[in-house]
């Protein structure tokens, strides 16, 4: 792999911190915070609005004026999130907390772009390979999220959970270190050049190969993030579980989100796009089944791995996807629209988590979630069914 991919990875492991961190502890803070419990994961939802309203600015500025600039302004809206909810904790304000979450969303949104940048580096053949390397770094900051939120006392503290969020903002300056001294643009610029003209946009979204690999990341996304969400509420409000047990939950979930990106490359060159979804799909399905049978730690545990390993399958194999949809001259126009529907319905389940939660308990919640695996499964089917006569890729 060229040095970028591995730059991308560190920088990765480190930007990326931002998630697992508000998710293991924006819903708790939220609810010391919260004017009322049914918001109390409002800040987790709001990171991923955050997300979706960054992702439209985030593509426009990287095809004017490239990744790496915008990368850097990623790392320095993740260092804001730190320092807002830092001052959030300090002065006991909702408001705060709620902003530091749509901040930290913004800078997610460029991170999210490490994928296509590392995509871009390397031949098409092994453009799945690079975007599960980068994937990689999320087991970092899979571990070091979370543990950084405790920092300090974590809740027990004085002010919970401040000292938590500025060292947030530390490891996001870590990461514009690494941007600033290990990522090559020269190359990309040459790319860059090729913007603007391809089809429009409609005849584009006509294609079933669009449509399969959207849905699998976004159906992927927002499942993950809808019974992500609610798990540390239901465990520690539910299920009587203490505070530690779901922040050992969350950290292997999101170990589990990433750690099959060291073989999730190699098996779409070995069984293809089409079985790797499939296997996620499954992956889901085990969840929802072992999550409705028991609130037991190892239940809640097993599920969530599931999770994460279903969202790994489908999330790459929809990103390694999506590329035989367009054009190079249109692929800011389709990554931009992609993120925002995969973000966009993340955002979804993630602020009506803690609804549904409160209306209909853990067991209902997972029901809520079956349909949309259908769906995906369903939009899966017409884009092989259609394969053989749409074979000319993004012809």
């Amino acid at each position: 792999m060229p040095l970028n991919v591995w730059i991308l990875v560190a920088a990765q492991a480190l930007a990326m911190c931002t998630a697992p961190f508000i998710v293991f502890i924006g819903s708790i803070h939220g609810r010391l915070l919260a004017p009322s419990p049914e918001l109390a994961t409002l800040p987790v939802g709001l990171v991923v609005v955050g997300t979706v309203l960054a992702i439209k600015p985030a593509t426009w500025l990287m095809e004017r004026l490239g990744r790496k600039p915008v990368m850097l302004l990623g790392t320095l809206a993740g260092t804001l999130a730190g320092t807002l909810g830092a001052l959030s904790a300090w002065t006991a304000s909702f408001p705060l907390l709620c902003m530091a979450a749509v901040v930290g969303g913004t800078g997610l949104a460029v991170v999210h772009q490490y994928r296509f940048a590392a995509m871009e580096s390397v031949s098409p053949d092994m453009a799945g390979s690079a975007a599960a390397r980068v994937l990689l770094g999320g087991l970092v900051a899979a571990w070091l999220g979370p543990e950084i939120a405790l920092v300090g006392g974590g809740g027990q503290a004085e002010y919970p959970f401040m000292a938590g969020w500025l060292a947030l903002g530390g490891v996001q300056v870590f990461a514009m270190v690494v941007l600033v001294f290990g990522y090559r643009a020269s190359g990309e610029r040459v790319r860059e050049a090729v913007t603007g003209g391809g089809r429009p946009l409609g005849v584009i979204l006509r294609q079933p190969v669009i449509w399969a690999a959207i849905s699998a990341a976004a159906v992927g996304y927002a499942i993950m993030s809808f019974i992500m969400t609610a798990t540390p509420l239901s465990m520690t409000e539910v299920a009587s579980h203490p505070l530690e047990d779901a922040k050992w939950v969350i950290q292997i979930h999101i170990m589990a989100m990433y750690l099959p990106s060291l073989i999730s490359g190699w098996l779409i060159r070995v069984v293809g796009i089409p079985r790797m979804m499939g296997l996620g799909l499954l992956a889901y399905l085990g969840c929802v089944a072992l999550a409705f049978s028991g609130i037991s730690f190892h239940h809640y545990l097993s599920a969530l791995i599931l999770l994460g390993i279903g969202w790994n399958f489908l999330f790459v194999g929809g990103t390694t996807l999506l590329p035989q949809g367009y054009r190079d001259e249109e692929r800011f126009r389709v990554q931009g629209l992609n993120d925002l529907m995969v973000f966009g319905s993340q955002a979804t389940a993630a602020l009506s988590a803690g609804a549904v939660l409160a209306a209909f308990d853990w067991t209902g919640l997972l029901l809520v979630a079956v349909p949309f695996l259908v769906l995906h499964g369903l939009l899966m089917t017409i884009w092989l069914m259609r394969r053989p006569a749409a074979s000319g890729v993004a012809g």
